[in-house]
């Protein structure tokens, strides 16, 4: 699941490079489209609202479900509003927007725009929000190293695990398998249409961030007339199949596990030695012997899968490399408390073991926006071909078990992967990032070529950088959102 806006929002797990195809236009949806929405205080210079829509847009004189707005109004000459998604699935808009608020890079966007958050149906204070495992059944989970297992026997208890996993969250989320069909990219583009026209704005102005991309580019197929502006950072690839966004993925962190290790081995206290050419077989020595004697963290232990969680959490961002090198060598020394912290970080689990509910709902939408993959030995190729891709992550297999759970989800795909080719869309600007691992630099090259849109580069290695105190990046990002000014082509930061 993707993490998303790296400092600046939550964070939420490996990256769903998934596609909406545009929805059919819905029924009178006059109810919903001219609603008042109650703000009301939630904070410092913050509002708070709830927005109504349909729960199954086929049939919108049925229930209807809120989302979850926060509001940062505009404090001089407004523009309109500016909506924000962190990402994701299961990232939460609140967050991102309560979190940019007080971003100094922001100050000239908060000037010109209301700054409106929305965590998307099912998500954070939606509701109802997708519900499946509990905390400590979660916890459960993470310390298995069942996926770790490819033997007949090890291959049928994840299929019977992922089975009942799918099983659990249609029973425990209210409207289960109704509300489960409708919590795709498909609903959450319509609630966001839905969103523009009650914030009063003719046309939207949109700031995504990963898998928030995916939202803006599927709007932009279904709603180019509505569009103002879309600024779309760590740009996903909608035509990709779920096994190419895989494999794609995890070579990226292994690009930037090879650059982390450039990085460290240049150092006296690297835990992976002095030669970056063996960062891979010195992370493998540390990370391997946990498959069958995880190492203590604490009241709880790392387990090899979250070796790999926490490991991927650390290579986000170059600013969290030190601390990185630190949890490695903390491992080195047979303690596993720091890259555990990581991993938490990662899966949203708070100090009191608490989890936001970004998990449950990756696999929920992840699921409902791909083509299904049942095929053992297609899914087996993929693994072969992540690891040839991704040799640090031999030894265990973090993709199989989400393919698994898609395979046996309680309801179809509500989407498929294509290309999107919106006709008349105002040009949007895509930011990529030359070294991102969760969503690789050729994926916003891709998308901006689809969308028919302007690429700006950013040479580094993170996912996500607009607002994230790159001058460069930050004066093209806010000339666009604010006056439509485009930066040069082939402009590089």
């Amino acid at each position: 699941m993707l993490r998303a806006v790296g400092a600046v929002a939550l964070a939420v797990l490996l990256a769903a490079c998934t596609s909406a195809p545009p929805p059919a236009r819905p029924p009178d949806l006059g109810e919903f489209t001219h609603q008042q929405l109650a703000w009301s205080p939630c904070g410092e210079a913050l509002d708070c609202a709830h927005l109504s829509v349909p729960l199954d847009y086929a049939a919108p004189d049925g229930p209807a479900i809120t989302v979850g707005l926060l509001r940062y109004k505009a404090a001089k000459s407004r523009i309109g509003s500016l909506v924000v998604d962190p990402g994701g699935p299961g990232g939460w808009g609140t967050a991102a927007a309560a979190s940019l608020a007080k971003t100094p890079a922001a100050a000239p966007l908060l000037d010109r725009f209301d700054l409106v958050g929305f965590d998307p149906r099912g998500v954070g204070t939606s509701e109802p929000r997708i519900t499946c495992r509990t905390d400590a059944e979660q916890d459960a989970d993470r310390a298995s190293d069942v996926e770790s297992d490819m033997s007949p026997d090890g291959v049928k208890k994840q299929l019977a695990e992922t089975t009942a996993y799918g099983a659990k969250c249609a029973e425990a989320t209210k409207y289960g398998k109704t509300l489960l069909a409708n919590v795709g990219t498909r609903e959450v583009v319509r609630d966001l249409d839905v969103l523009r026209a009650a914030l009063g704005d003719e046309k939207l102005t949109y700031l995504g961030y990963s898998y928030g991309t995916q939202i803006g580019a599927a709007y932009a197929e279904a709603y180019p007339d509505k569009v103002r502006a879309l600024l779309l950072d760590g740009a996903i690839d909608p035509a990709q199949s779920l096994v190419d966004s895989l494999v794609t993925q995890a070579a990226g962190f292994q690009d930037a596990l090879n650059e982390f290790g450039r990085w460290c081995t240049a150092r006296r206290d690297c835990a992976l030695g002095r030669d970056p050419a063996r960062t891979t077989d010195a992370f493998q020595s540390l990370a391997r012997p946990l498959i069958t004697k995880p190492a203590p963290a604490g009241n709880r232990h790392l387990s090899f899968e979250d070796a790999v969680t926490g490991t991927f959490g650390g290579l986000y961002s170059r600013g969290d490399w030190t601390a990185l090198n630190g949890a490695l060598a903390q491992l080195a020394e047979g303690n596993g408390r720091t890259l555990l912290a990581f991993a938490d970080d990662y899966y949203e689990r708070d100090r009191d073991g608490h989890y936001s509910g970004a998990i449950d709902a990756y696999f929920a939408v992840r699921c409902v926006d791909h083509t299904r993959l049942t095929d053992r030995a297609t899914i087996d190729g993929a693994h072969e071909r992540m690891l040839a891709g991704a040799p640090f992550l031999a030894g265990g297999t973090p993709d199989t078990s989400e393919l698994d759970i898609c395979s046996t989800w309680p309801v179809p795909p509500t989407s498929t992967e294509h290309a999107p080719h919106p006709a008349g869309l105002p040009k949007p600007l895509v930011v990529s990032t030359t070294h991102d691992p969760a969503t690789p630099y050729r994926q916003g090259m891709d998308l901006a070529k689809d969308l028919g849109g302007a690429l700006l580069t950013y040479e580094g290695v993170q996912h996500t950088v607009f607002l994230q105190g790159n001058a460069c990046v930050d004066r093209a990002g806010i000339a666009y959102l604010v006056d439509g000014t485009l930066p040069a082509d082939g402009t590089r930061c």
